[in-house]
């Protein structure tokens, strides 16, 4: 009867041996997933260029000479710091030079000439006033004092002609200096001359209405610089002038810049088919940040519409159709599809109003291949490394 049971008991771990071989054996091989936990967190509901923006800086001067003419000055070249009045180039101007100093004597000898008039114009109004005085005594004749006092008109007006001949010889000063200074770049701020188009003893002529020319020298301002981004027009409404704002650059990986909009166009681009677009202005918050710019990198700007703070949250890249998203139950090793209701969203995070429980992991690689509801699924982080 031992012997019997002993066989009995054999045979039956065989049986459970052979079934439990035969049920994992036609068990699908489990699905590798991606998993993060759900937790609490900071939410912002942002909106981000449709293009890549460009830095720019807050002054930039293309200049070149009002006329055309020879340089002979050339005090700059290329990365030179400037400051504000400075002289950095000058055309050949010896005959407006001249035209000055002639201007300036003319000027000189005119404000002599009226003194001269004037005195006279003095002299002759006292004399007349004292043939006034005699003929109240019939000292002199009538006709004597109506000389007398209509030299006297006459010399006052000369006087008066002659200070606004002087007036006009100062004017002339101002001319000719006017046109001396469009022979010369000063420059309008402290910066660098980061582009100088031209050598002393070339030719520079101004550039034709309607036909640009490389400026004879482009100056920056390294201390201030901004963003311009394209935002799609239907994101266009929801920004405002100093909204918090992020600033990325390709030029500078992984790091992010605090920035604030500047301003909002007032007019919509569309030199696109079907993408119209509005460019918005964003500038660097802090000023070190701009010390490491230089115009003409390209860059993102992305405008933080809203924030909430210790929300529940999941990576948006969970998220199925804003509605859905799996779940990975530890105990039995499968996923579960589960309706979820959301909020606020960004490229990073989505809100999660109901739906998990935070603590709970939820499947990153949604779009992987056999990722579906009741799947027997284990990690596999190591794709996030």
């Amino acid at each position: 009867m031992i012997k019997r049971n002993k066989h009995l008991l054999i045979f039956s771990a065989v049986a459970v041996t052979i079934v439990l071989t035969l049920v994992y054996s036609t068990r699908p091989k489990p699905v590798k997933v991606l998993v993060e936990a759900v937790e609490m967190g900071t939410i912002e509901e942002t909106v981000a260029n449709t293009r890549a923006g460009t830095v720019n800086a807050c002054r930039r001067a293309k200049m070149s000479p009002a006329m055309g003419g020879q340089i002979a000055t050339l005090t700059v070249k290329e990365g030179d710091a400037v400051k504000q009045g400075d002289v950095l180039l000058a055309l050949w101007n010896d005959d407006l030079q001249a035209e000055v100093g002639l201007a300036r004597s003319e000027a000189k000898a005119a404000k002599a000439r009226a003194k001269s008039v004037c005195v006279q114009a003095d002299i002759s109004e006292k004399n007349a006033q004292r043939k006034v005085e005699l003929r109240k005594t019939h000292a002199i004749s009538e006709e004597l004092v109506d000389q007398a006092v209509a030299t006297a008109k006459s010399q006052r007006a000369d006087c008066l002609a002659s200070e606004t001949s002087a007036t006009v010889s100062d004017e002339r000063i101002g001319v000719a200096e006017a046109l001396l200074e469009r022979t010369i770049l000063k420059a309008p701020f402290d910066g660098i001359a980061v582009e100088v188009n031209g050598e002393v003893g070339e030719y520079v002529t101004p550039s034709p209405p309607g036909i640009p020319t490389l400026p004879a020298i482009d100056m920056v301002d390294r201390s201030c610089f901004y963003v311009v981004a394209p935002i799609d027009e239907v994101d266009a409404p929801k920004i405002k002038p100093e909204m918090k704002a992020r600033i990325t650059l390709d030029a500078f990986k992984d790091r992010r810049f605090a920035a604030s909009v500047r301003r909002v166009a007032d007019y919509v681009l569309d030199r696109e088919k079907q993408a119209r677009t509005v460019d918005i202005e964003v500038i660097f918050a802090d000023p070190n940040d701009m010390l490491e710019m230089l115009p003409g990198y390209s860059a993102d700007a992305e405008v933080i519409l809203r924030t909430r703070d210790n929300v529940l949250r999941v990576p948006t890249e969970t998220i199925i159709d804003k509605q859905q998203l799996y779940v990975f139950n530890a105990d039995d090793q499968s996923l579960e599809l589960r309706d979820v209701k959301t909020g606020l969203s960004n490229w990073d995070h989505t809100e999660i109003i109901s739906g998990v429980e935070q603590g709970e992991f939820v499947v990153v690689t949604v779009d992987r291949k056999g990722v579906e509801d009741g799947a027997f699924a284990v990690i596999d982080n190591s794709d996030s490394q």
